[in-house]
């Protein structure tokens, strides 16, 4: 793949009511693979998470990166970052950092006698939130209205941000020193949570001698607003069967009955499960979905959602530990092309 090329695949973009052809995936994943081999040159030993991470961009979702200090959680945001032909901007949460500062002011310009807006450095298309647990809850939730709707209000007037509008933020364990729990509302609003661990031995040592490592920074741009667009419209062509969703709802349902837990997942949780899956079949070269997906997806699509009763979260269990136990316990259906609806 020509990562500087952003021309169209070699067919014509069908209808929205035209399922996606096993050709037209093809080219979308020979595309994705080219995107997580130059991601992934940055970003040594974490094929996998790397992989994740451009299906969030591709499904135009927002990502969150939780680890702890040195593990290239910054390194994979800059380099998501400059895979999109676009403008990007890196703000460090802080806590003196105030919602204006993210946001943006209004100002009173003497020389025209008016008030003028200074758009902050959401107002571009990827916006790294670095460290964003530092800054102060007021801050954080700064990112809600933009994070949701695409725009800002201050003072009153609304202001678009521009499209595509993508936050890839990265955190600290909230047990860390100097740390803020995000807000529920505002991790709902992350369509992934990764973690990006530490890299295996052989990675590492390559890493500690400097081979083979990229800049961040000087990857070529891998993909640009019209070719996400084209991404995300082919997947909602993508087959999913009736099975395949009942099978999410069937998930969803079990969270909200779980005694250990005081809130299960949301509407629009189990919304973003489809999408996202439909994106991960696509940029797989698979023109259906299947419950495989959903599994591969449960945990960075879902923990992050759940809240834990005050009892559980005593006992020291986590969302992660009671989301693997209720996948355990939830039949899925069979593996199988479109139209496979026995449950096993």
């Amino acid at each position: 793949m020509n990562t500087n090329d952003h021309a169209g695949p070699p067919f014509h973009q069908p209808g929205p009511n035209v399922p996606v052809s096993a050709d037209e995936a093809a080219v979308h994943a020979d595309e994705f693979d080219g995107m997580a081999a130059s991601v992934g040159s940055a970003l040594l030993g974490k094929a996998e998470v790397v992989r994740l991470a451009l299906v969030a961009l591709l499904a135009q979702g927002h990502l969150l990166l939780e680890d702890v200090p040195g593990t290239g959680k910054t390194t994979l945001a800059r380099a998501v970052a400059s895979s999109v032909d676009g403008v990007w901007r890196r703000v460090q949460f802080t806590p003196d950092l105030l919602p204006s500062d993210v946001t943006g002011v209004t100002v009173f310009n003497q020389a025209t006698r008016e008030f003028e807006f200074h758009p902050g450095p959401v107002f571009a298309n990827v916006v790294i939130a670095d460290e964003i647990n530092r800054a102060s809850p007021k801050t954080q939730s700064a990112l809600l209205e933009v994070m949701e709707e695409g725009a800002v209000t201050v003072d009153g007037v609304r202001h678009p941000v521009p499209a595509p509008f993508l936050v890839v933020a990265t955190q600290n364990p909230v047990e860390m020193s100097g740390t803020y729990r995000l807000p529920e509302a505002q991790l709902d609003r992350f369509l992934m949570r990764l973690t990006v661990g530490y890299a295996d031995p052989v990675a590492e040592l390559a890493i500690i001698r400097g081979d083979r490592l990229t800049s961040p920074d000087s990857l070529p741009a891998c993909t640009d607003a019209e070719r996400m667009d084209r991404v995300r419209r082919a997947a909602r062509r993508v087959h999913v069967d009736d099975s395949v969703y009942e099978y999410v709802l069937r998930v969803a349902r079990a969270t909200r009955e779980h005694p250990a837990l005081s809130v299960g997942l949301s509407t629009r949780a189990t919304v973003a499960m489809a999408h996202a899956a439909r994106t991960l079949a696509l940029t797989s070269g698979r023109p259906y979905a299947t419950p495989e997906d959903v599994k591969t997806l449960a945990q960075p699509v879902w923990a992050h959602r759940l809240v834990l009763s005050p009892e559980s979260s005593v006992g020291g269990r986590t969302g992660t530990d009671v989301l693997a136990e209720i996948l355990e316990a939830t039949p899925a259906p069979r593996p199988g092309r479109p139209g496979a609806t026995a449950v096993s």
